[in-house]
């Protein structure tokens, strides 16, 4: 049996070490191992590959990988590999949002602190020499507590669900927005089907979006969303930069229509030199780090070979992504 990994990207992390391939060969010596550096030779890899280890295979790899029975994508979205070739074929599709949901959640909280006091001011104070306690106290929106405010979380899923957790640690009232608002969840304190998402985001303090990319959810944030949030809330993206209209956004941010925005995703990546969102003061951006750790491969290989000996054995797999809904 083959498996076969094909993942590049130009940031190193987010490509497979070399002990990576070397432990699978070392704990799975029925399997055949081959681990490309580049997508060279990917089409010929691929025809009698049984199992891949991909985030982007093109719609004829698919139609050559006559033996592939299962992919694996090392990130939680896979809007990549959802080709018509992939949705008509049996092809399970796995993904690791239980690798990078907590790690992310801990980012979207980091910026929810940094916003709410009102830390990049500071920074930009402190590069200027100036104690600037009275400006910060005299500016809009104030610092204020994480206590006692509400967090809008659209997508309760692997980000999502963790992040109302440490919300709801911290004395905040969480307001969940997901596609099932029927299924209970004790980690919110409301629960709204997106029929309503308009109401979820009136109410909130703090604006997360962590859901995964879909028809449905492209610009999700268009100019009349923005428009519902509240003078001073704050809007937080770790979900994928497509969730929000980037142009009505910066039209709301220069209208200081409300408190201001943290981004770890763009549109585009990386975030072009030209676009305004790096000289806006109401914005803070993260370069695309919230799933970062050193930990990161280590919870890699614990998931997949938690998957990989269910797999040998013919059990179900765990972390099955729903092709026909994208996620």
């Amino acid at each position: 049996m083959k498996l076969l990994i094909a993942l590049h990207h130009r940031f190193p992390l987010w490509q497979v070490p070399p002990w990576f391939p070397e432990r699978l060969r070392r704990d799975f010596p029925q399997l055949e191992v081959v681990h490309l550096p580049n997508y060279d030779h990917v089409m010929e890899e691929i025809a009698d590959a049984d199992i891949a280890i991909s985030w982007s295979l093109r719609a004829e790899q698919i139609t050559a990988a006559k033996r592939l029975r299962w992919i694996h994508s090392t990130a939680a979205a896979v809007h990549h590999l959802m080709t018509p070739e992939l949705l008509a074929s049996d092809i399970v599709v796995t993904n690791a949002r239980d690798v990078h949901g907590p790690v992310v959640a801990e980012h979207a909280i980091a910026l929810a602190f940094a916003l709410a006091k009102r830390l990049p001011q500071s920074m930009r104070y402190q590069q200027q020499k100036h104690w600037a306690q009275h400006d910060l106290w005299d500016e809009r929106p104030r610092p204020r507590e994480l206590h006692g405010a509400t967090m809008t979380i659209v997508g309760l899923g692997a980000i999502g669900a963790p992040l109302a957790r440490l919300a709801k640690s911290l004395g905040m009232r969480v307001v969940g927005v997901r596609e099932h608002p029927e299924r209970a969840s004790e980690v919110a304190d409301a629960i709204y089907g997106f029929e309503k998402l308009d109401e979820a985001l009136s109410a909130g303090d703090f604006i997360v979006l962590a859901v995964p990319v879909t028809p449905k959810t492209r610009h999700l944030m268009n100019a009349g969303r923005l428009a519902r949030l509240k003078p001073d809330a704050y809007l937080i993206n770790v979900g994928r930069g497509v969730l929000i209209d980037e142009a009505a956004l910066v039209d709301a941010l220069r209208a200081n229509s409300f408190g201001g925005a943290a981004l770890d995703v763009t549109t585009e990546e990386p975030l072009p030199s030209e676009s305004p969102l790096w000289e806006m003061e109401n914005v803070l951006i993260t370069p695309h780090i919230a799933g970062l750790t050193e930990k990161m491969w280590e919870r890699h290989y614990t998931h997949y070979t938690e998957n990989l000996r269910r797999f040998l054995s013919g059990d179900r797999l765990l972390w099955v992504v729903d092709k026909g809904k994208g996620y």
